[in-house]
C-alpha cells in the first residue's frame, strides 16, 4: 500500500463536495481542503484570497528572476533620478 501525502489539514470526502458545495467553499476560508475520492485527494481547494495571494507571489517570483537575469547579464548599471523621469 502506498502512503498518501496530503497538502492539507482540512479534507472533505467528493461525495460532501458535491452534496454541498457551499460547505466546501467556507471551509477554504480555513485553509486549503483537499477534497478526496476513495481517501485519495482528487483536487485542492482554496479560497479567492489565498489564490490572489498564489498569484502575487508567482509574478513577484518572475519578475524578481528577470530582474536578477538582467543584473548578471554584464550590463552597465545606469543611475537615474526621479526627476530625470
Amino acid at each position: 500500500m502506498t502512503a498518501i501525502h496530503l497538502l492539507s489539514d482540512l479534507v472533505m470526502p467528493i461525495s460532501e463536495a458535491k452534496k454541498n458545495p457551499m460547505a466546501l467553499a467556507r471551509d477554504t476560508e480555513r485553509g486549503p481542503v483537499a477534497v478526496l475520492n476513495r481517501n485519495r485527494p482528487v483536487m485542492y481547494c482554496i479560497s479567492p484570497t489565498m489564490f490572489e495571494k498564489m498569484l502575487e507571489r508567482i509574478e513577484d517570483s518572475h519578475l524578481r528572476m528577470i530582474a536578477e537575469e538582467r543584473l548578471s547579464d554584464g550590463s552597465e548599471a545606469v543611475s537615474v533620478s526621479l526627476d530625470e523621469l
